[in-house]
């Protein structure tokens, strides 16, 4: 099974605009995947880096739900270090993906974040970005004990 088979059947469908793996999980299996700017049809695809593996999809699901964006948002509004922190991160992915004019998960809002699980895809995929390294520490886990993306 291809590397795009494996994120297929982890997202139920098969992926837009997928690039690479650009980051596996303990176990081997894709976890976070770098996508192309643009789809097969033409369509900008801002979301450079994507989670892909099933646990930690869930695991930042349950973050944002219980206030994570907000919360987040307002610790880097707050902190210097982690304001600095998502800027300088929000400037590497421009640099990444001159393309398409947009920070980390298509954010053009200075100083929000838009989704966690795009901060945690781009923490994972480009070590040394701190604001994204603490949300992940926030999280009970990152990885399960068994490897979740077992297909009959």
């Amino acid at each position: 099974m291809t590397d795009e088979e494996v994120v297929g059947r982890q997202l139920g469908r098969k992926p837009r605009a997928f690039r690479r793996v650009a980051v596996r999980c303990p176990f081997g299996r894709p976890a976070v995947t770098e996508q192309e700017p643009f789809d097969a049809a033409g369509r900008p695809f801002p979301t450079q880096f994507y989670v892909t593996c099933p646990f930690l999809v869930a695991a930042i699901s349950r973050l944002e739900a219980a206030g994570g964006v907000e919360r987040w948002s307002a610790a880097a509004a707050s902190d210097e270090r982690l304001a600095a922190s998502l800027a300088a991160a929000q400037d590497e992915q421009r640099r990444l993906r001159r393309e398409i004019d947009a920070g980390i998960g298509g954010s053009v809002r200075a100083g929000s974040l838009k989704c966690l699980h795009a901060h945690v895809a781009f923490a994972l995929a480009r070590p040394g970005y701190e604001l994204g390294d603490e949300i992940l520490a926030e999280l009970p886990a990152m990885w399960p004990d068994t490897c979740c993306t077992t297909f009959p």
